[in-house]
């Protein structure tokens, strides 16, 4: 069955001809999404573009905010990462945000337009305690605010993601940030595995699973058609799949990399899109070095959620009044926020 949708151009108001949904695989290959990548960029755009506009509302977006709330001293020694105790920048250590200055921040961000609300700390674990009953206090004020909640606290044990849940948690974000080759060459202290053991906890408890990676850190085309292949062998796929750009951030080990070049982002938030049909596909970190066209290509092909907000944990991002004119030029309009699972998560 296919699914017509009411406009060609964003608020164009014109016919549309239909669209024909994409399966949901988990048996991508790499050289499947290798071939898929590396299409001539106008036809894996119009194909992007097609399994997009089967699939989701044209011409709206997720706006979400990101909040650190534990900054530096993590003792993960991340190659691209400032809050690492490992490398020498211009991140510090600071005592983590008490319950009330979080809320207020949450209630700055709906009341900017954000529908989703993230909170990170620079944890390697969870570990039971205070610091931990804290978070699922501020998971529990988030949701009161009626925003969906979402955290980043490394890695978690089955019982910590039940915790997070009955305190209402909507979505946990850990990335596999690479394909598992190139991963040993950014990451020592945790391992590829021990990643997907904390999705599988997540996805346990009933929560929705936000991950993604990094592109322009020293890897290949295949590295990342890698990471799409092993995100998609999950079932059900991860609700949004984050997919960001190097910041390059002076005192990493990764800080003297070219910058990526707008096209490959273009490629490379296209071809998740055609991956993962019924994700929400997520413009992340560094869309600072992106142009506001680049930027609307990435949207055109299928990115349907971006961070809202001057700063993402430590780094930066486009100011709130420069994304208001992005999306107003575009003909966008913010979605409302999710109720439960996703037709991601309900319909496989």
């Amino acid at each position: 069955m296919t699914e017509a949708h009411p406009s060609d151009a964003w608020g164009s108001g014109s016919p549309s001809a239909p669209f024909a949904p994409n399966p949901i695989r988990h048996d991508w290959t790499v050289d499947e999404v290798v071939a898929i990548h590396d299409l001539p960029l106008f036809a894996l755009m119009d194909r992007a573009r097609g399994v997009h506009r089967a699939h989701h509302v044209d011409g709206e977006v997720q706006l979400c905010t990101l909040l650190s709330v534990k900054t530096g001293g993590c003792p993960e020694d991340c190659a691209y990462c400032p809050q690492s105790s490992h490398h020498d920048t211009s991140t510090s250590p600071e005592k983590m945000l008490d319950v009330d200055g979080v809320l207020e921040a949450a209630d700055r961000a709906k009341a900017a337009g954000s529908t989703r609300f993230c909170m990170g700390a620079a944890w390697r674990e969870v570990k039971d305690g205070p610091a931990f009953d804290r978070v699922l206090a501020m998971v529990r004020g988030v949701k009161d605010r009626g925003l969906e909640a979402c955290v980043t606290l490394g890695m978690l044990t089955e019982e910590q993601a039940k915790k997070l849940k009955d305190a209402g948690l909507d979505a946990y974000n850990h990335n596999l940030d690479t394909s598992r080759e190139h991963y040993r060459s950014i990451i020592s202290t945790r391992t590829y595995d021990e990643r997907l053991v904390t999705l599988r906890n997540v996805r346990k408890a009933g929560i929705t699973v936000c991950s993604g990676g990094i592109i322009g850190m020293g890897e290949s085309v295949r590295d990342r058609a890698a990471m799409l292949v092993e995100l998609a062998r999950l079932r059900p796929h991860p609700e949004s799949v984050p997919i960001n750009a190097l910041v390059r951030v002076p005192g990493t080990p990764l800080e003297s990399l070219p910058p990526l070049d707008p096209v490959e982002f273009i490629r490379m938030i296209a071809t998740a899109r055609i991956v993962f049909p019924r994700s929400m596909v997520r413009l992340s970190a560094g869309r600072t070095d992106l142009s506001r066209e680049a930027q609307m290509m990435c949207l055109y092909v299928g990115a349907n959620s971006i961070f809202y907000g001057d700063k993402l944990l430590t780094t930066p991002n486009p100011e709130a009044d420069e994304d208001t004119a992005l999306i107003r030029d575009a003909g966008l309009t913010a979605r409302k926020p999710a109720v439960g699972l996703s037709d991601a998560a309900a319909e496989e």
